[in-house]
């Protein structure tokens, strides 16, 4: 059992404030959630320039890269039903992939980015600021050459998120946003959570991409208005790799469903095996890879599984069992077995360059907590 201890989450709230009111982080939206208690604490303004505005109770974020893992369990929804396995090559499913040096690849390789290919297309900058469709970057990717050969290196891959998107629409017939709808978010009442802002969106007297919250973009990456995280293009593009828009509190109920090995709302969403296996770090079973390659990397079926190298994001107090996925945009989403507690924490300050932010917080969050 593990609760929140009132006095030290006061540590929590002051360090939320200290960061909003000193304008280093816009917006911060936290849940924390425990085998006895769910807490909630937000703090920050809506829009960037609005200084005097307030973030708003039922905000929508831009989560950037949690998007990965949660994709990954679409997938694992068309394991469960028979449709594939890990190890099948992906050039079954997407023949035009197999080309290159990349006909070795496996879907397991594309959930522990050990696929060897790239992170992003070499003219992703391009391809934003000519607003290009999604499937002008699937298109791509299948003719990309991998930097290694499959199994051989840890190299964190957008792209192969991107292929197993495409996996799902082949195999359904149905586009990602629409299979996660279906298969995800409805049954978990994740009512305010799209990837990429559908349509209906757009309508009605308060129509709810008011709420999305706008993240800072970065001296760096503000050179391309076409493109950047508010523009009308990233939002509807529904990237699989980052594109999805949600709440901490639709967030959480999808923790609790990994925390129930699967259970929701006494419905099983997926079996307890296969949370297991999405969980554990993949890494050691990987034919090819050496201990030296995984030294200090972890990665479960879409999972970062947090390690003592990786504490950008995690902070340094979490267990070994701790798992979880960060997001450019300044998010981070964890899970930790042994603390039975977990926490996500969505900001609209990208992290990089010169943030630790959510370490910080995190460490915080970890020391609120008692066992």
């Amino acid at each position: 059992m593990s609760r929140i201890h009132p006095a030290r989450w006061q540590i929590v709230e002051q360090l939320v404030d200290q960061f909003c009111d000193s304008a280093q982080v816009p917006a911060i939206a936290l849940q924390v959630l425990t085998s006895e208690t769910t807490t909630h604490y937000r703090q920050g303004r809506q829009h960037v320039s609005d200084q005097n505005g307030s973030l708003r109770e039922d905000a929508i974020f831009l989560v950037a890269s949690i998007t990965k893992p949660i994709v990954v369990l679409g997938v694992l929804k068309l394991l469960e039903q028979g449709e594939l396995l890990l190890n099948d090559r992906v050039k079954q499913f997407i023949p035009e992939f197999g080309c290159a040096g990349k006909h070795g690849i496996t879907i397991r390789h594309l959930m522990t980015h050990t696929s060897g290919l790239p992170d992003m297309l070499p003219n992703n900058r391009e391809l934003r600021s000519a607003q290009a469709p999604l499937s002008e970057f699937v298109r791509q990717i299948c003719e990309l050459a991998p930097d290694e050969p499959p199994g051989r290196i840890v190299q964190y891959q957008s792209t192969g998120i991107a292929i197993l998107g495409e996996l799902i629409q082949r195999i359904t017939g149905k586009s990602t946003p629409q299979y996660l709808q279906e298969e995800l978010f409805a049954p978990l009442k994740m009512h305010d959570t799209a990837l990429g802002v559908p349509p209906e969106w757009e309508s009605g007297a308060s129509p709810k991409v008011n709420r999305i919250a706008e993240v800072r973009i970065p001296a760096e990456l503000n050179i391309e208005p076409h493109w950047d995280w508010n523009s009308a293009y990233w939002r509807a593009f529904g990237a699989p790799w980052g594109g999805l828009f949600t709440t901490p509190a639709d967030l959480g109920k999808l923790v609790r469903m990994l925390q129930q090995q699967g259970l929701a709302q006494e419905q099983r969403l997926f079996s307890s095996q296969s949370i297991q296996q999405a969980t554990r770090d993949q890494l050691p079973e990987i034919p090819g890879l050496s201990e030296t390659t995984r030294q200090g990397k972890g990665w479960g079926l879409g999972w970062q599984i947090v390690t003592r190298a990786k504490s950008d994001y995690y902070g340094d107090l979490l267990s070994d069992q701790a798992y979880g996925h960060g997001g450019a945009t300044g998010t981070v989403l964890w899970i930790d077995p042994e603390l039975a507690a977990a926490a996500i924490i969505l900001t609209t300050e990208p992290q990089e360059p010169q943030g630790r932010f959510l370490a910080r917080l995190t460490n915080a969050i970890v020391g609120a907590i008692e066992v």
